[in-house]
């Protein structure tokens, strides 16, 4: 059972979203900060080994990679905790059920994108997707730093399936990464651009013949995800196994 005040480490300790989880949780009251890991080779002073970290703390909050967050999960399973916040993102269809697996044991908040206003954009672009006739186009537009890895970003596809929740269609079967020929009637499209320090754009426009209506969010700083994720990672110290979002955390789920 979590302490009354949750422990939390932080996992990918030396990346910039580590370092900045680490830096937002060293603040708050609602928290005890009680371990940092990363890589085994890495060599940092202030870090914990692994084992010892995950022996201590209730929570780990991961901004690895997907490979990391689906090892790091199947070890919290096997142990039967510490439960994990994964902000993690460019999971593949093995790596989701693997997830989903660990959740079986232990309960995971696991969210593309940990912002509000993100979130709360989300039920936005599902309402006008479904008000919206089918001959208005559907774009997803996304911007980051020239570091992120994964294209479209976690967000953007998060945005995709409310667009298509909304349209209440399979976002694999109508979305389109690329430009060759025609754009085909119904698709969801996705652009995506990568460049210096950009921490998140995202627009949805939805274009018709004669308007376009366009819903977007701008992060201005990292430390606003960092904030999200200690948000899940106090919430989900007192949950039962199984795979949460942020919607769930928010109380914004159904």
């Amino acid at each position: 059972m979590a302490a009354s005040l949750p422990r939390i480490a932080v996992a990918g300790a030396l990346g910039r979203m580590g370092q900045a989880v680490a830096e937002a949780a060293a603040l708050r009251t609602d928290m005890a900060l009680c371990a940092l890991f990363d890589r085994p080779d890495a060599t940092d002073s202030r870090l914990t080994p692994r084992e010892a970290a995950l022996d201590t703390a209730d929570v780990v909050v991961d901004f690895s990679s997907a490979a990391a967050s689906c090892e790091l999960a199947a070890l919290c399973a096997g142990r039967g905790g510490p439960r994990l916040v994964i902000g993690s993102t460019g999971f593949q269809p093995a790596q989701e059920s693997a997830l989903q697996g660990a959740a079986e044991r232990i309960a995971v908040v696991r969210a593309g994108n940990f912002s509000l206003g993100v979130n709360l954009l989300m039920g936005l672009v599902r309402q006008a997707a479904r008000a919206l006739p089918g001959d208005y186009d559907i774009e997803i537009l996304e911007a980051h730093h020239r570091r992120k890895l994964d294209a479209p970003s976690g967000t953007a596809l998060m945005l995709g399936e409310a667009a298509a929740a909304g349209r209440g269609v399979d976002l694999a079967a109508v979305s389109r990464t690329s430009r060759d020929g025609a754009r085909p009637e119904g698709a969801i499209g996705f652009a995506t651009l990568r460049g210096g320090g950009i921490v998140g754009e995202h627009s949805v426009l939805f274009a018709a013949e004669d308007e376009i209506i366009t819903l977007s969010h701008s992060a201005r700083d990292r430390s606003l995800f960092a904030r999200g994720a200690l948000a899940a990672a106090v919430w989900i110290a007192g949950q039962a196994p199984g795979l949460y979002d942020m919607e769930d955390v928010l109380g914004l789920a159904g």
